[in-house]
């Protein structure tokens, strides 16, 4: 975020700043969603919705699951929340106690490791690398829980991951949630960047368990970030104590988000355009990043992120992202926050933006290493 603020008074500047910064898809939300919204602004009869959500969303989201995944939800068992985030603090409040030791993976997403700290919660952050396929595995969870000498409380994960991108493939899922069935810890799946999987295998986690706790978003595939509309799907006894708390926390997600979502929902075609034009940019990436001496850390399975070594310019990513945009005006993500022990030696580039600033980012970034 301090990347994001310093590139924003760049621009304010007038300085022509291109962002690979931040996992902010450049396609607005789909046109269905828009036409929706602006219907329902035109009647203004806008208001609270059940905590759950709207029942004709939730209704339509588990017909989404049938026909992406072929697994059968009861939309009883899903919650809309305001964005995964609003997931995550229902999941977190509802499934730990404070002291709880939870596991998430390094490096990984560090809101994960913020808001389970800021809920008195202990963050247990076991690295993946290729040694374990990028993933968690049942002897990696073994490993950490004794050295740290307590039980593992809870295990979340996400597929495709942020910022590496990897993929947890069925068997991978089905693992873990074995372990965790086992060792009596809930399993949360962020599969935020569902739809956005280029190899390997996209399983939800519905289709292996009706244990694991799902958290999902319009953010990504939908290209819905500011429009903070998100879903969990949720093991029947947690439906009424997930609604208690979601009644208290935040009566409801938005209406007027509620009801673009829905229409979204019919607009998967328009999204898989969208989806081709970042592997169009992944293409890209994969060709010039590694040519310039910034080989990448981890594949580029899925998300739309490349997590990249720059250990040969640099042993400080958080100064070689602020010199990046300060000379060339390109806006990359030093690595610190997502793995706080090695992540200054990497970095995340964004490809969700146009081809167009992708191209230029690329030709601004390639002559500046060489000058370094």
């Amino acid at each position: 975020m301090d990347v994001l603020a310093q590139a924003t008074r760049l621009r304010d500047e007038g300085k022509d700043v291109i962002s690979m910064a931040v996992g902010q898809p450049a396609h607005p939300a789909p046109r269905a969603a828009r036409e929706a919204a602006a219907r329902a602004l035109d009647h203004g009869r806008l208001g609270y919705t059940d905590a759950l959500g709207i029942g004709s969303l939730r209704r339509a989201i588990a017909r989404y699951y049938r026909t992406r995944h072929g697994v059968d939800v009861d939309p009883e068992r899903i919650a809309v929340t305001t964005g995964s985030s609003a997931g995550f603090n229902l999941a977190f409040l509802q499934l730990f106690n404070p002291g709880d030791l939870v596991v998430i993976t390094r490096p990984g997403y560090p809101a994960y490791r913020n808001i389970l700290a800021a809920l008195g919660l202990r963050v247990l952050e076991v690295p993946v690398g290729p040694e374990t396929g990028h993933a968690l595995t049942p002897a990696a969870l073994e490993r950490a829980e004794a050295e740290a000498g307590a039980r593992i409380a809870g295990v979340l994960i996400a597929s495709p991951a942020n910022p590496t991108g990897a993929v947890h493939d069925r068997q991978a899922i089905a693992s873990l949630d074995a372990w965790c069935t086992e060792h009596g810890a809930a399993f949360i799946s962020d599969e935020i960047y569902h739809g956005l999987t280029w190899s390997g295998d996209e399983a939800t986690a519905l289709s292996i368990s009706d244990n694991a706790v799902i958290i999902n978003s319009f953010s990504k595939y939908f290209c819905m970030t500011g429009w903070r509309i998100g879903w969990m799907v949720l093991p029947r006894d947690l439906v009424r104590p997930i609604e208690c708390l979601a009644q208290s926390l935040y009566i409801s997600a938005p209406e007027l988000s509620q009801i673009a979502a829905e229409a979204a929902l019919s607009a998967t075609g328009e999204m898989d355009q969208v989806c081709e034009g970042y592997r169009r940019n992944r293409a890209l990436l994969a060709e010039r990043l590694p040519q310039m001496g910034l080989p990448f850390a981890a594949p580029m399975d899925g998300a739309f992120y490349a997590w990249v070594d720059v250990s040969t310019h640099t042993n400080d990513s958080m100064a070689f992202a602020r010199q990046m945009l300060s000379e060339i005006h390109v806006a990359a993500t030093p690595g610190r926050d997502f793995d706080p022990i090695d992540g200054a030696r990497f970095m995340r580039f964004s490809y969700a933006g146009s081809h167009d600033d992708m191209e230029r980012a690329l030709d601004r970034i390639e002559p500046w290493l060489g000058r370094r």
